[in-house]
């Protein structure tokens, strides 16, 4: 297998990865029962494996952290990723309420925020790759 054909498995299977976290929270958010933590954190790792994909497409080196604000700044600036905003809240959900604190847990109002906020984050990363030449 070429490298470019590498990278492009490489990147469908980063992009794979995002939309079952991305499934599974909007399954889980579906249930009487509130999941609320849980639905937060596959949301947050929905947005982070989805801009890991567009970097890997990219060959661009990153850290294996939760910071989406960190990821958003190593791509181009002519790109839509690099242009998106309040990361920070939806990066909180990595480690916020997925252990006891003294922090409030999630509420179903912030697992709608960061639904609609990873939601956001995949439909700019697919229109990105579609734009620079990425077929889905």
């Amino acid at each position: 297998m070429s490298e470019a054909n590498k990278i492009v498995a490489e990147t469908q299977r980063w992009l794979a990865y995002a939309r079952k976290d991305l499934t599974a929270a909007q399954a889980l958010a579906g249930q009487a029962q509130s999941f609320s933590q849980q639905i937060c954190f596959l949301f947050q790792q929905a947005a982070k494996k989805s801009l890991k994909a567009v970097l890997i497409f990219l060959q661009i080196e990153f850290p294996w952290r939760h910071d989406l604000e960190l990821f958003r700044t190593l791509f181009p600036e002519d790109w839509q990723c690099s242009q998106l905003t309040n990361l920070e809240q939806l990066t909180e959900w990595a480690v916020e309420g997925r252990y006891p604190t003294d922090s409030p847990d999630p509420s179903d109002q912030d697992a709608q925020i960061a639904l609609q906020q990873a939601e956001t984050i995949l439909a700019v990363v697919e229109q990105d790759l579609i734009q620079h030449g990425f077929s889905l």
